[in-house]
């Protein structure tokens, strides 16, 4: 994963950031933020607020995708453009649909993904 561009692209929104790697921890607990907004949001029946924060969801994927290094990531890089298209697909699915199911499984992957980021990281501090 190349994090420079994802945290080039965060610098100019002008958000001061530690590192690339916080930067990368921020983008996916934006994901999980925005993802059960929408679900709330489908609850209360507010469809213009559910676009709204599945469209912010979708955004962020759509920055990681960007942010991928294919020479450096190999086949990690490859992997990660399938898993998240496939949760760019669900949250379309989930908006057309009103599908809470959908977006709970974004938020699953997501969730996992977090988790194997910072545990990555943490034994590369370590090291």
């Amino acid at each position: 994963m190349k994090p420079n561009a994802a945290y080039n692209s965060y610098q100019q929104n002008s958000v001061a950031v530690e590192s690339p790697t916080r930067l990368i921890e921020m983008l996916y607990e934006g994901i999980l933020r925005f993802a059960s907004m929408a679900k709330r949001c489908i609850d209360s029946e507010d469809i213009e607020k559910k676009i709204y924060y599945i469209n912010r969801t979708t955004d962020i994927f759509v920055e990681l995708l960007n942010s991928l290094d294919y020479e450096k990531g190999g086949q990690v890089a490859h992997y990660l453009t399938g898993l998240y298209t496939h949760q760019i697909k669900l949250l379309t699915q989930a908006n057309m649909e009103n599908n809470k199911d959908k977006i709970d499984i974004v938020i699953k992957v997501t969730k996992g993904l977090l988790e194997a980021w910072k545990e990555v990281n943490q034994n590369e501090l370590a090291q």
